[in-house]
Formats: structure tokens, C-alpha cells, sequence
């Protein structure tokens, strides 16, 4: 008996001893990963102070930007500015007087924002304003108006003047309203240097870090410290870590979409590093208290924390495996008692979110539905319709009476009631597009050419609002208007190749020039990101089509398709979709009926 209690408390002491070790490999373990983990903290937090730093800065920035680009737009737009250039632009040069008046609007732009300095210019570079004869190709370079010219009437930041540093320029281009946006001239307006060093009115965060604010040529705008000469280098740089006159900084960029410009904050590293050493010394000191803890403590909690924690991590394996039942059990110990309990609380919300998910996926469909179809109050439109209209019969304009009717009653289909115009008629839809192609016709004449083949039987199939006329809006600015002669609009329904007896085939077809397999696999990948356009930025793009056919049809996953399109060069390209004809909403009437319109 003697020798196998011997025998037991050796053993006992054998297995504390291998226990102590690995406690200590572990706590020595942990003091290193903390102490990595805690360094590491250090530098994302200065990281991230910084960021939040150069987005409150960029914010900033953004604003004093925003606030000149208005002021200008609102001078360009001015009715005095306007027709002072737009005489000049028919060759009447203004006098001495009128040019002077241009003195108000200079004031008002510069009493509003920082700008030092508003000058005017004709389109032969010749200044209107100030009084002198000072070129706008002295000043700056070409290329600079040429892009302001591509601007069409935004706002060009320069950057610095070459020719007097302190000041920063920008410049665009003065659109003549009554002369179809063409060009009347140019506005440039020239701002201090100092008026973009904001940092004392940024949150002072009792730091070091220092900001930098360069323009597109890496010229400096804003500087601290005046020994950032390379400001080239660092925005070049993809490195987080800079070294400057020996000493390393952290390097925070942001971007300026609308000037091109680069923010850069730089942090120094030493200010993280300043608090490793102490941690150094906590770390060692936690843990060896720890370990003594642990050696005390560890024959206490054995037994009153495994076989609780035992039965919760049976739960636990019955949860993992999809049954979601709570640990009924009770322990010994507060802190389980709270583990377990939140553990069943975890249970419970997780069979409420089950629920409830389900429910919003419902609610979210539908509003999906709704929210792809943007709504306006119509009441203004058709009240300014209707006055014009008779305005047009007072007139005896009566062909473009007729034309004001026919865009009423496209807006009246187009921002019907919601609630009840969601689905339409196949029948309904087609008129939509012939009131649609007859609007166009005004535009492009007889340029185009438009043909649509139904037949009375599909009549009566439902469709979503506006699934059809996207696509016919794309082919005519994107067919018609890259081809010159007529252009032919084809417009086809009928039964579907692949199930004619419960689907219908919805073609859109236009002659024009085509897409390459590049071009073609390019508009296939965006549309299916969601993000495909449709012509010119305007209107519904055919991704909107791609989705509200997945919306409107998510119970029939085998038969639906989405859109296709098929396209070569110089052959044109055709965009067709399949749909369900639904039983109650199909009328057997096999008269046949081909309509087709142009340039009667």
C-alpha cells in the first residue's frame, strides 16, 4: 500500500512538474505573441489616428474646393457675364464700362472664398478682365486650356504658378447657354498658397506628424518643416515607411479626385516605439505572477471548471451540427453560470435571427422591386406640360403640340402609381416604345427606322414596366448614332427557341456598327457587376434589365436566362430576354399584327 501511494505521489508530482513546464513554455509563449501584438497595436493605432487626420484634412480640403467651385459656376452662369461674352463671341466687343462691371462678380467670389484674383478671358486668349492685354497663353501652359476644354465647363485645377509661387490657379471654361454650350471664353481665379494650410484648424492630437499638400506635378502647395524637398519621391512611393533627414515617418496618402492633388501625413515612428521598453518589463512581470497563480490555483478549478465546461461544450458540438439547444445544466461557479447563460441567450437570439432574416429577405424583395423604379411627384410635370401644350394650340404650332402630348403621356406611363403600375400589359409596353421611337424621330429624322413584330396572342402576357425600353434607348444611341444613314430599330416578340410552349422571346435589334468580342465581353462582365451603363450615363442601364428580370422571376431558376447579346462588328447588336407567359394571362387570339413606323 505504501509503495503504490509512493508510486501515486510520485506520479502525482511527475504530472504537476510536466504541467508547470508546459505552463511556463506557454506563458512564455504568450508574453512573446502579446508583446508582438501590443508593438504592432501601437503602429495601427498611430496608422489609423493618422488616417482619420488626413481624412478630416481631405474633408477639409474637399470643402474649400467645393465652396470655389461653386462661387465660379455661379459667375460663369451669371445672366451680365453671359451675354457680355456672348457678344463678344458674335463679334461685338464690349466697351470699357461693360467690362468694368465685371468688377461685381469678381468681388462676389472673392468676398466668399480665399481667391485672390479673378480674371476673364475671351476664346482668343485675350483678357477681358482686368483691364489690361494680358494673354491667357502668357500665363499658362496650352495643354492646360486644352483640358478645359475636354471639361466642357468643370473646373481645372492648375496647381501652383509657374510664374509666381505663392499662388495657386485654377481655371474652366465659360459655356454659353444661349448659344448650345459652346464655348464663350475662360474664368481663372488665382488663390494664396496659405489658404489651404489648415492644419491649426484640425484636431490637435499632440503629435509631431507633419502634412504635406502637393499638386499633380508633385510641385509643393502646403509644407512643414522645410526640409521635405523630395515630395516626388514620396508620392511615388508605395512604402508605408519614409526615412527623412534620418528619421523614419510613417506615411499617410489621400488623393483629391477633384484637383488631382496628394495629402501626405507623415507620423514618426519613435513616438510609437516610446512605451516597447515598459511593456517589455509589464509583460515579464504579469507573467510570472501569473505562473504563481496558476500553480496555487490550478487544483481548485480543475474539478469545477471541466465537467461544466464539459457539458456546455456538448451544447456547443449539438449547435455546430444545426441543432440550436440551450444547456439547461447549472455549475458551481458565477462566471460559468453567466457562460452558459449567455450561451443559451446566444441560442435564442440565433433562432429569432433565423426568423427574422427570413422574414426581411421577403420585405427586401419586394422593396428591391419598388426601388428600382425611380419614383418623382409628376404633378409639376404634367401641369408644365399642359401649359406648354396649349401655349403650342394658341400658337398653331400643332406638330409640336402633338409632339408635347406624346412626351406626356411616355412621362405619365413612365412615373405611374407604384403601388399599381408595376406590371403592365405586353400591349402596354409596346405602346410605351412606339410613343418612345415617334419622340426620337423628331431628333433623328429619317435617320430612323423602326419596326415591331407581335402578335395579338401575346397581348395580354404580363411584363414589368419598362423592361423593354432601356434596351431600345441603348440601341438607338449606341446603333443609330455611330452610323450614318438610316439606321433600322427591330423590335420582336416571340416564342422562345428553347421553351415555346410556356416562355416568349423578347428581341431588341439595331444595324449599326457593332461591338468587337472585346468590347462585347467587357459590357457582359460590367452588366453582371451591376454596374453596365446605359447611353451616355442617362436613363436605365441594361444591368437595371438584368436585375429586375432575377427580382421579378426568382421562382423559376431553370428557365430563366437573364439578357443575351450578341454583337459583331458592322453587322449591329441584338439584346433578347425570355419570360414566362403565364396561363391566366395568355388569351389564344391568332391574328397576327406587324407594326411598324419611321419617318411618315
Amino acid at each position: 500500500m505504501l509503495q503504490k501511494l509512493a508510486n501515486w505521489n510520485t506520479l502525482r508530482n511527475q504530472m504537476l512538474a510536466g504541467f508547470i513546464a508546459v505552463m511556463i513554455i506557454v506563458l512564455v509563449c504568450a508574453g512573446a505573441i502579446t508583446y508582438n501584438s501590443v508593438s504592432t497595436l501601437l503602429g495601427t493605432k498611430a496608422e489609423t489616428q493618422m488616417k482619420q487626420i488626413a481624412s478630416q484634412a481631405n474633408g477639409r480640403l474637399e470643402a474649400i474646393i467645393t465652396q470655389i467651385d461653386t462661387l465660379t459656376l455661379q459667375a460663369v452662369n451669371d445672366v451680365y457675364l453671359q451675354q457680355l461674352f456672348l457678344s463678344s463671341v458674335q463679334g461685338k466687343a464690349p466697351n470699357f464700362s461693360e467690362r468694368q462691371s465685371l468688377l461685381k462678380i469678381a468681388n462676389h467670389i472673392q468676398a466668399y472664398s480665399g481667391v485672390s484674383n479673378v480674371e476673364l478671358y475671351t476664346t482668343d486668349f485675350a483678357r477681358m478682365f482686368p483691364l489690361d492685354e494680358q494673354k491667357l497663353t502668357d500665363l499658362i501652359e496650352p495643354n492646360w486650356i486644352e483640358q478645359a476644354d475636354k471639361e466642357k465647363g468643370r473646373l481645372v485645377w492648375i496647381g501652383n504658378d509657374p510664374k509666381n509661387p505663392d499662388t495657386v490657379l485654377a481655371i474652366r471654361r465659360i459655356n454659353l447657354i444661349d448659344r448650345w454650350f459652346s464655348n464663350g471664353g475662360y474664368l481663372m481665379v488665382r488663390i494664396n498658397r496659405s489658404y489651404f494650410d489648415f492644419q491649426s484648424k484640425l484636431p490637435d492630437t499632440g503629435q509631431r506628424e507633419l502634412m504635406l499638400l502637393a499638386d499633380s506635378s508633385a510641385r509643393p502647395i502646403v509644407t512643414e518643416g522645410g526640409a521635405l524637398a523630395d515630395i516626388s519621391g514620396l508620392m511615388h512611393t508605395d512604402s508605408q515607411q519614409v526615412t527623412l533627414e534620418q528619421k523614419r515617418y510613417i506615411l499617410v496618402k489621400q488623393l483629391s479626385e477633384q484637383t488631382g492633388w496628394t495629402l501626405m501625413i507623415l507620423y514618426p515612428v519613435s513616438d510609437v516605439t516610446d512605451g516597447i521598453s515598459v511593456l517589455r518589463w509589464a509583460i515579464i512581470v504579469s507573467g510570472a505572477i501569473g505562473l504563481v497563480l496558476f500553480i496555487i490555483l490550478s487544483f481548485l478549478l480543475s474539478s469545477m471548471i471541466t465537467r461544466p465546461i464539459l457539458r456546455l461544450m456538448r451544447a456547443m458540438r449539438n449547435t455546430r451540427q444545426g441543432v440550436l439547444t440551450p444547456n439547461l445544466t447549472q455549475s458551481y461557479t458565477t462566471e460559468l453560470n453567466d457562460l452558459n447563460m449567455t450561451y443559451n441567450q446566444m441560442v435564442d437570439n440565433m433562432n429569432r435571427l433565423i426568423k427574422l432574416v427570413y422574414e426581411k429577405e421577403m420585405i427586401q424583395s419586394r422593396t428591391e422591386l419598388q426601388a428600382l423604379q425611380a419614383q418623382i411627384d409628376p404633378h409639376f410635370l404634367y401641369n408644365t406640360l399642359e401649359a406648354l401644350y396649349w401655349s403650342l394650340q394658341e400658337k398653331e404650332e400643332e406638330e409640336l403640340a402633338d409632339l408635347v402630348v406624346a412626351m406626356s403621356d411616355l412621362f405619365r406611363y413612365v412615373i405611374g402609381n407604384p403601388n399599381k403600375d408595376v406590371w403592365v400589359n405586353l400591349s402596354e409596353e409596346l405602346e410605351h416604345i412606339k410613343r418612345y421611337l415617334s419622340i426620337m424621330s423628331v431628333r433623328f429624322g429619317s435617320r430612323l427606322v423602326w419596326e415591331i413584330d407581335s402578335e395579338d396572342m401575346y397581348s395580354h402576357v404580363n411584363i414589368p414596366k419598362l423592361l423593354i425600353q432601356p434596351l431600345v434607348e441603348n440601341a438607338i444611341l449606341h446603333g443609330l448614332e455611330g452610323k450614318i444613314g438610316v439606321g433600322l430599330i427591330t423590335i420582336r416578340v416571340e416564342p422562345s427557341s428553347l421553351e415555346p410552349s410556356s416562355e416568349l422571346r423578347i428581341t431588341v435589334r439595331d444595324d449599326g456598327p457593332g461591338m468587337n468580342e472585346q468590347t462585347l465581353q467587357a459590357v457582359l462582365e460590367s452588366m453582371e457587376r451591376g454596374s453596365a451603363p446605359s447611353a451616355k450615363g442617362k436613363g436605365m442601364a441594361i444591368s437595371n434589365v438584368q436585375r429586375r428580370l432575377q427580382l421579378y422571376y426568382p421562382s423559376l431558376p431553370d428557365t430563366y436566362r437573364g439578357l443575351t447579346i450578341t454583337s459583331s462588328p458592322g453587322q449591329g447588336t441584338s439584346v433578347s430576354f425570355d419570360i414566362p407567359i403565364y396561363a391566366k394571362a395568355f388569351e389564344a387570339n391568332f391574328s397576327n399584327e406587324k407594326l411598324e413606323g419611321g419617318t411618315q
